[in-house]
């Protein structure tokens, strides 16, 4: 099987049977997605959508947020991964985005990477989700998966995965295949212990023929019954 191939095989059936998928996280506006986004870093949507209702609705705009103490908004997430880390870069990102950028997300996302907290990949997938962009953010399911089903070979990074994939994917999927990428990771293609057996795009997956081929060795070289 050609890469080609491989990619036209599992974009064609996301697309049948994943035609819009999105964030799992909840947001109302561009400010609380930013600030989900941040929050999810090495932590679970489910997690973050448990957190972000009280901290909304404590601190509804940046400039709310930019006006508390970093321990005032600690107390709101201190059940998340790394809260002292993140509480002090939420204040810090709200800070800037009101002296800087008026309140507003900017959408320019060399911009945005300059906010406290805000690397490419929290970036990238802000962008494509509020406007689209044509970006391929990478997180840890996008990283692992991408290796495992034979998107990408021996990547090291997340930016040689997020390479690979921008130029192997039609620009325009990329919004939505990122999320396909994602979901995919979150719920058959585990890290630990993947769904191979109801995985749709098995047929494609590079792992799933190199384990079929070690069996196949392995029955073959098992002595005959007597």
């Amino acid at each position: 099987m050609t890469l080609k191939q491989r990619y036209e095989g599992i974009i064609a059936y996301f697309q049948k049977n994943m035609p819009s998928a999105e964030s799992e996280l909840h947001f109302e506006n561009p400010y609380q997605l930013l600030v989900a986004v941040i929050l999810s870093a090495q932590c679970t949507d489910k997690r973050v959508n448990l957190t972000t209702p009280a901290l909304f609705e404590r601190f509804p705009t940046p400039q709310a947020m930019a006006e508390a103490s970093v321990d005032e908004i600690y107390s709101f997430i201190r059940s998340i991964s790394y809260p002292n880390n993140k509480a002090r870069n939420l204040s810090g990102m709200a800070r800037m985005l009101c002296e800087e950028f008026g309140g507003e997300i900017p959408d320019d996302l060399k911009q945005m990477q300059r906010l406290p907290g805000v690397g490419r990949k929290t970036a990238n997938v802000v962008g494509s989700v509020l406007w689209q962009r044509e970006v391929m953010p990478v997180d840890t399911h996008v990283f692992r998966v991408s290796e495992r089903i034979g998107l990408t070979t021996r990547s090291k990074t997340p930016l040689q995965t997020e390479t690979v994939l921008e130029k192997n994917i039609p620009s325009h999927l990329l919004p939505v295949a990122h999320h396909w990428l994602i979901l995919h990771g979150r719920y058959v293609c585990m890290a630990r212990k993947p769904k191979c057996g109801e995985c749709g795009i098995s047929e494609w997956c590079r792992k799933y023929a190199a384990d079929r081929r070690r069996e196949a060795r392995r029955a073959a070289d098992k002595p005959a019954a007597e």
